[in-house]
Parts: C-alpha cells; structure tokens; sequence
C-alpha cells in the first residue's frame, strides 16, 4: 500500500511521490508545464511566514491527504481565524507546489471571472489602428485572453497548483453550482480560439507575464489541482457541490494549540510569558466572537511595548467581532 500521506504539516519541503489516482478522477493527458517558483516564497515573506508557521490538528492533515488522495477539492469551514486560508500556503511550501493561486470571491464573483478574461475590446482598437502610422498587425487572438486562478490552476502541470478559493459562501447563489462541472471534468473550452480554430497560440496565465502554449484551445488539467475552499458557515451549500468536497469543520483552537501557534510565530519565550493572557483570551471567547490572530496582536504587542496599563492595551486589541463598539 503505497504511503498516501504526502503532506506531514511539518513546514518543511520534502521529497515526496503523488499517490495513484482513483480511475475516474484519471484525467491521463500529458503534461507540459512546469512548476516555477521563480523566489516567490522570498519576495512573499508574510505567505512565507504563513505557510512555515501553520499547526495542523491531526483531523486536518488527514482531510488535506484525502483530497489529496481522491483528487477532490477540500472544503473547510469554521469561524474566522482558525486557519482555513493558511492550510493552502503551507501545502504549497511543503511539497514544491509554487505560487498559491488564489480567488478571493465575493457576491459578484463568476465562473467567467475565475476562468479566463477575453480583452474583446483591446483586440478590436488594436485591428483597427493596425496598417496605420506604421503600427503592426495585431498579434493572435491569444494574446488577450489571460486564465483567472482557477483557469492557471487546471493547465497541464506535471505537478498540481495549489488553488484557495477564499469565502466562497460569500458568492452568489448560483456559482457553487456553475463550479461543478469545472471540477468534475478538470477541463474547460475558450470558445473565442476554438470557434476561431486557432491552434497553437500563446496565452497568458494567472500571475505571471510570459505568455504559455495552449495548442487545442481546451485548457485540461493532467495533475487535478489542490483546491481548497474556504467558508465562514453563513450559508449552506447544494448536496451536488458537497457530494464532490472532501468536508473538514473546524473549531476554535484549543489552549494548547494556542500556545503552539504563538511560540510557531514569536518563539518559545513568548510562549512561556504569554500564558496568562492565552487564558485570558479563552475567558473572552467564551461570550466574544475573537479570532487566533487577535491573540498575536495581544501578545506581540504587550511584550514589546512599556505601558502602565497593561490591560487596557490587551483589551483594546481583543475586541468582539460581532460588536460595533
């Protein structure tokens, strides 16, 4: 039996071999591309931080392995601040997956959006000023179309992308349903090079400048990408949509997972003299709405800063979030 835990949550890159995909979730096209990380963990030292010092319960790493495992995108929910959009940058690092892709959603977000944009609009000005003043025919229609995150993350990679679509219970209602095609075929048509029967051209993708080959006009994944969705719990979801999710819920840190991420993020030290104020904010979230990261700003904060009352900076930082006081 082939060792299917690929992602250990340590926050070190490691050596590691993708287990073999179940036969209906086989999408066997060849792959073109490579990955390029290109120092993108080192120009992005916050996500670099993120990913290094992310603490994984053991019901997370077995879910992030069994999305891994069945191809299947991993939908997790839980109340703000328990990590959910941190899991994907600590995939990412660990396993040498590049830049993480992601699509922040909102109430006017499209399946169109996460896709592919065609700049109809350029390529017309461009023909329209081309045989004039000298200027060049306009390059091929595959110059203005550039892949959205979700578009650049089902390419044909040798290795997966790792895709965060951030709050998607912010959507419409309609696009949990328009996703479900996309991530049961991991393929998807850009009618304008198809109907044009343009072969061969050069488009653009998702965060990057150089422009990539797309020879049949059908973007088709041949490694299914790792797709994590995040939810605040505001709404519920079609049983279609959740029946092709891996689902992981997660629940407010404990104070022993606490104490690991302060001492992940500032080191054993603040650990050690911030175990008044971890039990402190338990007190708290226990009638407040608060978040792990306020915990960090308390700690940090009260350390590094001289103040006679100490209290009233932790409680000027550990304000409710569902208060507008």
């Amino acid at each position: 039996m082939t060792d299917w835990h690929v992602f250990q949550g340590s926050g070190t890159p490691h050596d590691w071999t993708m287990p073999p995909a179940p036969p209906w979730r086989n999408f066997a096209t060849e792959p073109s591309l490579h990955l390029d990380e290109d120092g993108w963990w080192e120009r992005n030292p916050i996500n670099l931080e993120r990913a290094r010092t992310y603490q994984p319960e053991p019901k997370e790493l077995e879910s992030l392995n069994v999305a891994l495992f069945l191809r299947r995108p991993l939908l997790i929910t839980g109340p703000p601040g328990t990590g959910k959009s941190t899991l994907p940058y600590a995939v990412a690092h660990e396993l040498g997956l590049g830049p993480v892709l992601r699509w922040p959603i909102n109430s006017r977000s499209t399946l169109q959006e996460g896709l592919y944009r065609y700049d109809a609009v350029g390529r017309l000005q461009d023909s329209n000023l081309s045989g004039s003043d000298d200027r060049p025919a306009p390059a091929g229609i595959g110059q203005y179309i550039r892949l959205g995150p979700l578009g650049t993350a089902l390419l044909p990679f040798h290795r997966p992308r790792v895709l965060l679509i951030d709050e998607i219970d912010k959507s419409d209602v309609d696009l949990p349903n328009d996703l479900l095609n996309v991530l049961e075929e991991g393929e998807f048509p850009i009618p304008e090079l198809i109907r044009g029967g343009e072969r061969g051209e050069q488009i653009f993708i998702h965060g990057q400048d150089e422009p990539v080959p797309l020879p049949s006009g059908t973007v088709r994944c041949s490694n299914f990408p790792v797709v994590v969705l995040t939810s605040n719990g505001e709404r519920d979801f079609p049983p279609a949509f959740l029946r092709r999710c891996v689902r992981l819920e997660l629940s407010a840190p404990d104070p022993d997972r606490l104490a690991r991420i302060v001492e992940s993020h500032l080191g054993p030290d603040y650990r050690e003299r911030s175990a008044d104020l971890i039990q402190h904010f338990l007190t708290q979230r226990g009638s407040s709405q608060l978040s792990t990261d306020q915990l960090l700003n308390a700690v940090f904060l009260t350390m590094n800063v001289t103040a006679d009352d100490r209290r009233q900076l932790i409680d000027s930082v550990l304000r409710s979030l569902s208060s507008t006081n």
